[in-house]
């Protein structure tokens, strides 16, 4: 690699670095208020909250990576094409395609860290963040210890709670169960408290009312009682088996039988083919997004009122690219065959770059080709 090539690789990392950061704050800040609010007003701590943020990073970094190499494109070469670096490039011989060499040899450097996050980081993180939130899910008392809210453990119990004192005691609790199709349960209390039974959680409720409504005669029957204890531990599943998906599965375990896999983990063969292929695919667009910069810009040439109007047209390509990765992934879904889909964009995306630097090189091909028409 020449020298050129080298300073044109290390601005390229340099901006690209610089529009990842941004992007990732801007992206994480976002999520962060999201995930901060839902978090804390279940009771976690705030050690929680950074567990959370840091294993959601390498997934939010992977979709800003395609958006940043693009970034990192259009600006060198923006900032090149103003100070006329690359028209002396071009005066002194470098063409279109000498010059596109650094810029992929960028895209290929952004394609290797992205497939380092794909293929294994971003799956070992899903799968540590989903076995944190279903231990999270076990935990009653953080779910139930919420005041002035009501809440909801399960699709049909309901529970709420006035106020919860410095001691610990509920105030004025209120507590719905309808699991039982036959009848209703409506239990409120003036005080109650939770307490650990082994593996087991109870709600002790002290001076209340139980009030029980009959579906079949739809009569309503009331009992007041002086203690009364409820077991709230069937409210959330606290299975420990280990739950496996596929997005949270590394690369190289996807090696193996789908139909034996799409049966252990109870989905379909179109959805692993897509989760499987997208991962190799991701990586070949960030070159695409990087090319489409580069063959944009290049090919609009130089002008003192700037490239403004190319950094439109590439943004446009980049996004239209992008929509159609999106649209074919149902299309993988429904039929694993079709797999080859997968890679369609990136291959839409190829086929204009060369396109772009071939007129790039060959300006003239179209003024000499009607030429040639006339004088036949």
């Amino acid at each position: 690699m020449s020298k050129f090539d080298r300073y044109m690789l290390s601005q390229f990392l340099i901006l690209f670095s610089f529009f990842a950061l941004i992007l990732v704050a801007i992206f994480w800040i976002n999520r962060a208020v999201i995930l901060f609010d839902r978090l804390i007003g279940d009771g976690q701590t705030a050690l929680v909250f950074l567990e959370f943020t840091v294993l959601g990073l390498p997934k939010l970094i992977t979709t800003v990576f395609p958006i940043a190499a693009f970034a990192g494109s259009v600006y060198v070469i923006n900032r090149m094409t103003s100070e006329s670096e690359l028209t002396v490039l071009q005066a002194t011989g470098s063409g279109p395609w000498r010059l596109a060499r650094p810029v992929f040899v960028y895209g290929i450097c952004v394609a290797v860290m992205l497939s380092v996050l794909t293929h294994f980081l971003v799956p070992m993180a899903k799968a540590q963040l989903t076995q944190r939130e279903a231990e999270i899910s076990q935990n009653v008392s953080a779910r139930l210890l919420t005041e002035g809210e009501f809440l909801h453990p399960s699709s049909k119990v309901t529970f709420y709670t006035r106020l919860i004192g410095t001691d610990g005691v509920l105030r004025d609790v209120f507590l719905s169960d309808r699991r039982n199709p036959e009848e209703g349960m409506i239990y409120s209390a003036s005080e109650a408290y939770l307490v650990r039974n082994g593996d087991g959680t109870t709600l002790i409720m002290v001076d209340g009312l139980a009030q029980r409504l009959s579906s079949e005669t739809n009569q309503l029957s009331t009992a007041k009682f002086r203690d009364f204890s409820f077991d709230i531990s069937a409210l959330v599943s606290n299975s420990t088996e280990e739950y496996t998906s596929v997005d949270s599965m590394v690369t190289p375990a996807l090696f193996t039988d789908w139909t034996a896999l799409g049966e252990r983990v109870d989905i379909t063969q179109g959805t692993i083919a897509e989760e499987f292929h997208a991962r190799f695919a991701a990586p070949l667009f960030c070159i695409v997004a990087a090319m489409i910069g580069y063959a944009t810009l290049i090919l609009g040439g130089f002008s003192r009122f700037g490239v403004w109007r190319e950094i439109v047209i590439a943004f446009g390509l980049l996004i239209a690219i992008d929509g159609i990765r999106g649209t074919l992934e149902g299309v993988v879904r429904s039929d694993p065959s079709r797999w080859p889909l997968v890679y369609l964009p990136s291959l839409i995306g190829l086929i204009l770059v060369l396109a772009m630097i071939w007129q790039t090189a060959h300006p003239g091909w179209l003024r000499r080709l009607r030429r040639a028409k006339v004088a036949a």
